[in-house]
Formats: structure tokens, sequence, C-alpha cells
């Protein structure tokens, strides 16, 4: 690969040969990570099946003002991803891979943004650093794969935040006039996309983005700067872009506001009342997860960079400003009373620009440790990956293929970073780092391209209720005869939006024939209720052999029970 370095520049200019080498696995990369196996498994969890359904009901009733849950309004999140994959089942009609297709779509064009701003900032190897390493992050390729309203949060956030770097004068450079004119455009767009992030979740949006711009501000005494913000060009794109909803679903709902505003937004943050109660350390093992298989650079970056500045105390303002970004998100809901992994997701495209960087800034001063902590982590990779490979557990067995395919990627990922250290021990210069990082990079986006030989069969794709409610059908049960007894959430939601239709609780007090679907170790407590018997059970299947579908009838009706089978 010939290099050559930019006049006035650290940036090296790629061959011919090299630029097409590099956009083709960065191509690959994207797609594979992003856009790859988008409906390989079914639903899973309590939020995607419900999303996904509120989506359908908007193409199903043309109301796309008020979301409707089982006939319904439900007003736990803004429309934006409702709209995304109601237009997304109108185009390519209803399935998984629709529904995950506005998230899949949000993780390109946040990652794009992020390049673009690295590239602004850093230059163009940053650049294809960040477009590597953040599209195979366990966060971002988990994230874009569901049917939630987390990336398309994070994405018109992360955008907005670009934005706001432009308006803020971080992307000037020697070529920028020396009398800076009003960046009209950049204004707009950050107004524009703000105003999407607040479509998309609510006003969090402006709590995260004005907090992060508030401390860049402190840090670096530029409040004029920041102040540029609230031009009122960026105020009045945003406005007309948030508030015509949110003023129309209020006028058409008169609770709308109570429930979304104060119940689902400050009572959320507030109280735990929604009882996703966590350690104040939560975000802690989320961040160290979110980033694998690049959690040794994340770990390294932290301990050098903290160690430079107590050294220089010194941070360039864009080094301020992501930092802003990525520390104020994680403090924010670190004091939220309700946790869940998802809240941070914005912290993620800001923190990997930081990685990104720091690969090329810090790893060339300090490239053996760089080296040394990849390869230790390699070697504890390759470590895990023996000892799990030997062991029986029920729960690793169960998994059938895809625990081959699991381990697979351990040890080709443990390989990868043994490589990467060696490579970094040895040598800092430019072209080996480039080397290590397609090696790095290249059992990741192997192993997702891979899962399309994962048998449907194994056990990690029967998590969705999507098989039970296939059984269901192939049993020719009446979904008005079907009822639900003991179920999680995520199956009892799943299996509603599989049936396309509401699948109520089972009352004990009711004296109709009715199949109740209810898990195996709760079926004893509904073969004998007061005026039931439990004629017969049905499903077949042996993979669902965690749950049972009694049919019970009057005792009436029958002169004697057939008795009971374990369900399969």
């Amino acid at each position: 690969m010939h290099e050559t370095l930019q006049p006035g520049g650290e940036t090296p200019r790629l061959s011919t040969p090299a630029t097409i080498g590099w956009a083709i696995l960065i191509a690959v990369t994207l797609f594979v990570c992003y856009f790859g196996h988008l409906g390989a498994i079914g639903f899973v969890g309590p939020d995607e099946p419900r999303y996904a359904w509120i989506a359908r009901d908007m193409v199903e009733t043309g109301d796309w003002v008020t979301p409707r849950l089982y006939g319904k309004p439900w007003f736990e999140k803004p429309p934006l991803f409702y709209w995304g994959a109601a237009l997304s089942f109108k185009l390519f009609g209803v399935s998984e891979a629709a529904a995950r297709l506005p998230s899949a779509i949000c993780a390109l064009l946040a990652t794009l943004a992020m390049a673009w701003l690295a590239w602004r900032l850093y230059g163009a190897e940053t650049a294809r650093w960040l477009l590597l390493l953040l599209p195979t992050t366990v966060g971002m390729i988990g994230f874009s794969h569901a049917a939630a309203t987390d990336m398309p949060f994070s994405g018109m956030l992360t955008i907005a935040m670009v934005c706001a770097a432009v308006v803020l004068g971080l992307t000037r450079n020697e070529n920028s006039p020396i009398i800076p004119r009003t960046p009209w455009f950049a204004l707009s767009l950050f107004g524009f996309f703000l105003g999407l992030a607040v479509l998309a979740k609510g006003p969090a949006a402006i709590v995260l983005c004005g907090g992060a711009v508030f401390f860049w501000a402190l840090f670096t005494k530029r409040w004029r700067d920041a102040f540029r913000l609230l031009h009122p060009a960026a105020l009045v794109v945003f406005c007309v872009t948030a508030l015509p909803w949110y003023i129309l679903c209020a006028r058409r709902n008169p609770d709308f506001f109570r429930i979304f505003i104060i119940e689902h937004n400050f009572k959320r943050y507030l109280t735990p009342e929604f009882q996703h109660i966590q350690p104040f350390w939560f975000y802690v093992p989320v961040l160290l997860v979110a980033f694998f298989p690049w959690t040794p650079i994340l770990l390294w970056t932290t301990c050098v960079g903290a160690m430079q500045f107590i050294r220089e105390r010194f941070v360039s303002a864009s080094i301020g400003f992501l930092l802003a970004w990525a520390v104020f998100c994680v403090a924010f809901f670190t004091i939220s009373q309700s946790k869940l992994p998802g809240y941070i997701l914005p912290t993620i495209p800001g923190m990997g620009l930081l990685l990104a960087r720091s690969c090329i800034y810090l790893a060339s001063r300090h490239h053996k440790s760089f080296g040394l902590f990849a390869l230790c982590f390699g070697i504890l990779s390759e470590v895990a990956f023996l000892i799990l490979n030997a062991s029986h557990l029920d729960a690793i067995e169960r998994l059938g293929a895809f625990k081959q395919s699991a381990f697979v990627v351990l040890f080709f990922v443990g390989s990868a970073s043994v490589f990467v250290g060696v490579v970094f021990l040895l040598s800092a210069r430019r072209g080996a780092r480039s080397l290590a990082l397609a090696v790095g990079v290249a059992p990741v986006v192997a192993s997702l391209a891979c899962l399309a030989f994962v048998p449907s069969s194994s056990t990690f794709f029967l998590f969705s209720p999507a098989y039970i409610a296939q059984e269901i059908r192939n049993q020719r049960v009446s979904v008005n005869e079907l009822r639900v007894s003991g179920l999680t959430r995520s199956t009892q939601f799943g299996l509603n939006f599989y049936l396309d239709s509401y699948v109520p609780e089972w009352d004990r007090d009711t004296s109709r024939e009715v199949y109740v679907l209810t898990e195996g170790r709760g079926a004893s407590c509904l073969q004998q209720p007061s005026e039931m018997t439990c004629k017969d059970e049905w499903l077949e299947e042996e993979r669902l052999d965690v749950f049972a579908l009694l049919h019970l009838v009057p005792k009436a009706s029958v002169s004697s029970p057939t008795g009971s089978r374990q369900l399969h």
C-alpha cells in the first residue's frame, strides 16, 4: 500500500488501488453489520412486537397521528420509528426485516455523519478507522437490528451533534474564511435533526444536546459559539419539524401530555415506578460489552488519555466536545432511577470517534502499550474459548449450532487481537496499523456474514414467539378460543403480533371451551380448575418443550378426562 503524507497534515494519501480496496472493505462492513440478516430471528423482547404492531396498525387504519396498541391510544414513545416502520411495511410488506430497516438506516446515517466529522477534524485515516470500528461494535450491530426507538433516536441525535460541531466552529481549518459567516445550512440541519430526535424519543434529545454543549462551553469558555445554536434559523426549523405532531396529537387526545410527558418522561427518570432499577455502576459493563470486540481499545484509551491529560492539563476543543458528549450522556442516565442499556446508545458514536482518533494519535506515541493491551485481550479471549468449548453446561448445549458459531467468532476475534497486539508491539508504521485494522475487522464481518449458515432449528432462533404462533396455526386452534396464562411480557406481546390479534389472559372462572397457552411449569395449576377438565394437549413441536397448550372443556362436556401429556 503506497502512502504519502499530505502537505500540512498527518493523513496519508492512498494510491488508487489502496483507495478502491478500502472502499470495498468499508462498504462490505457497513452492509453486513447494519443490513445483514435483519429478519434472521423473530421479534424478541416486549418492545419489538409492540412497536411493530403500532406501525402495522398505522398502515391498516391510515391514522398516522395517534399510536394505537390493541386498538387503544398508546403514548409511551413519539411516532418517528412507527412512521419509518409503517412506510417500510407499505413498501416491502410486513416482516421482521421491514420493521428493523428504519433502525439500520439510522445507524448507517449516523456512522456516515461521524465519518464526515472525523474527516473534517482529523483527516481521512481517522475517518477510515471510524468507518470500520464503529459499525463492528456489538452496540451498533445489536441496536441496528432492533425494531425499537433507540437507534432512530441515537442516529438523529448524532447527526444533530455533528451539525452542532460545525456551528460551533470545530470544523474550521486553515482554508476557512478569516471572518466566519453564519452557517445557515448547518443551523437548519441542526434544528431539523434535533427535531427528528425529539420525534423519536421525546425531550431527552434537547437535554442531552444542551447538556453536552453547556459543559463544553463551560470548560472551553466559548460561550459565544455555544449560543449560536440558539439562532432563530435553528429554532424555527426545530419547531416546524417537531411541534406539529405534538400539537395535533394533544388536540386529538387530551391525556397525551399527562401520559407522555409526566408519566413516561419525568416519572420514568425521577422514580423507580417502571421497575428498571439498576446500581449506579450499571453502565460500566454495558459500555464494555457495547464496544466489544474493541473493548481493549476503550480501556487503553481511557487509561492513556487520562494520564496524558493529567500530565499536559490540556485537551483540544474538538476532543473536549466529544468528551462532553459522551460523558454527559452516561452521567445523565446514571442519575436516572430507570436504567436500560439502550439509554446510553447516543454516547457510542462520540466515543467511537474518540477511539478512532486514539488509534491514530495516541497509538503512534504509545504503540507498545497499545499492542500489549490488544495482545492480553486476545489471549484472554482464546482462554475463554477453550474453557467454554470444553464445558458441557446445559445452557450452552441448548444453543446447538449457534454455539459453534459463537465460539468460532470468539476464537477468530481473539486471534485477530493477538495479531494486532504483535503488530503494534513490533512496529509503529502506518501501513502496519492499517493492515492490523483490516485483519481485526475481518473476523467480525465474516462471522456476521456466516449467520446465514446457522440452521433455523438452532435454539438461538427460537427465542422469538414466532415459532409458538406458527405451531398454534399448524394445530388449527382458533384465535378466538385461545387464552394465555403465566407467560412473560415478551412472549405474550410477540404472540399477539404474530397471531395478529390480542390474546387475553385466561379467566379461571370461565365456563367456555378454551385453549390455554402457558409455560410448562405452570401447566399443573390449569389441569384441575373448578368446572373444567384438561381434555387434550396439542403442540407437538419438540423444540418448544418450555410451553404447554392445554385444551380445557367444561366437565359436563366429557364423561372422563383423557389425561394429560407433557407438552412438546
